[in-house]
């Protein structure tokens, strides 16, 4: 791609976390390592959770297009667990860590 004078631009990245400004950043008091708690709570198969991103931790992250989404918790697949939501008509199942779920009364 290039300008008006034939030179070559930049292109624009459209990568995983592109568009997540505010969602991918932690608010100033809440800067730095999240508790240890959130990495080992145990989660039951059928309950609630939602998918509440923690941008400290990368990995296990689901993609942050399901972030604030509500699902039930179908299997626990390693550390991770496999959490069921609808989206629109179809039913998708999100693989994620425990450190981005939590869980909903």
């Amino acid at each position: 791609m290039t300008n008006y004078l034939g030179v070559y631009m930049a292109r624009r990245s459209k990568g995983l976390r592109s568009k997540s400004r505010g969602k991918l950043t932690k608010h100033p008091r809440q800067q730095g390592l999240s508790p240890v708690s959130m990495a080992v709570q145990e989660l039951p198969v059928g309950s609630r959770v939602a998918i509440i991103l923690d941008p400290g931790v990368v990995k296990g992250q689901p993609h942050p297009r399901f972030h604030g989404r509500v699902g039930i918790v179908q299997e626990r697949r390693g550390r991770a667990y496999v959490v069921e939501i609808m989206d629109g008509g179809s039913r998708k199942r999100i693989i994620s860590r425990p450190e981005h779920l939590r869980m909903v009364r």
